[in-house]
């Protein structure tokens, strides 16, 4: 497979669709989740050091990094089902689950009666699905015919500026990192996958999908620890601490 891959490469269809994930380490089994407009190499810096105690399993999420980009709805359930039959597919019945920004709100999806059995432990970084607001930027994106109109653009050009020009968005983005995460996203489908995963949890007043909607749907919670910047320009850490007054037992670092 000559992909840039963090660990030891591996695909599978599930569903259709190639799922393509790296592996490092050994122990536990660890599922890690990226983001939004992202892949399995926003990991890239703590799953080496996560590698030592745990088998870390970095998934890139269909219509991400170089996963398959089908004609799908893009919404959390599908992702919670993907993950859920690539887990099945591979042999892998439980796991630990780290979710990062919308990666995180497909991990909380993980919770729903239909994968709850597959989560061991939950870890949520700077996580979507837990209060409405988000940056401005992804409300713009969710304007109707806006949106689709300049979203393409802005992904396309703005993005590689934002890397050069802000780059402590982008957590310090090394230069070759950031041509990899363009060849990635500009594989056909890409814009399209953006779109509708955006479109079904962002709207112009912020995040209308929250998991706390489902919650009476959940019959018992696994041990959670939430990780978060105080200065996150993306989701507020305040989601963080409000997660705590309702959830006992959950950690927030």
């Amino acid at each position: 497979m000559d992909l840039d891959i963090i660990g030891a490469p591996n695909q599978i269809l599930v569903n259709g669709t190639r799922l393509v994930w790296g592996e490092l380490g050994a122990g536990p089994p660890l599922v890690l989740l990226h983001g939004l407009w992202d892949s399995h190499r926003a990991w890239r810096r703590v799953a080496p050091l996560l590698a030592p105690h745990f088998h870390v399993l970095m998934l890139d999420l269909p219509g991400h990094g170089w996963s398959g980009r089908p004609d799908a709805p893009y919404t959390l359930a599908y992702f919670a089902d993907m993950v859920g039959g690539w887990m099945e597919a591979i042999g892998l019945a439980r796991a630990h689950v780290c979710g990062h920004s919308f990666g995180g709100g497909v991990a909380e999806y993980m919770l729903l009666p239909a994968h709850r059995a597959r989560v061991d432990r939950l870890a949520l970084v700077a996580a979507g699905g837990l209060g409405r607001e988000v940056n401005v930027g992804m409300r713009l994106a969710a304007v109707p015919v806006l949106g689709p109109l300049v979203t393409p653009l802005a992904l396309r050009v703005g993005s590689p500026l934002v890397a050069r020009l802000l780059p402590q968005l982008l957590g310090h983005m090394e230069p070759a990192e950031a041509k990899v995460v363009q060849r990635m996203c500009r594989r056909p489908g890409s814009i399209r996958a953006f779109q509708r995963a955006l479109g079904a949890v962002i709207d112009v007043r912020g995040q209308y999908v929250q998991m706390a909607q489902r919650d009476h749907e959940i019959a018992d919670l696994p041990p959670i620890a939430l990780f978060w910047g105080t200065r996150d320009p993306m989701i507020p850490a305040h989601h963080g601490t409000r997660f705590l007054e309702r959830v006992s037992g959950a950690s927030l670092t």
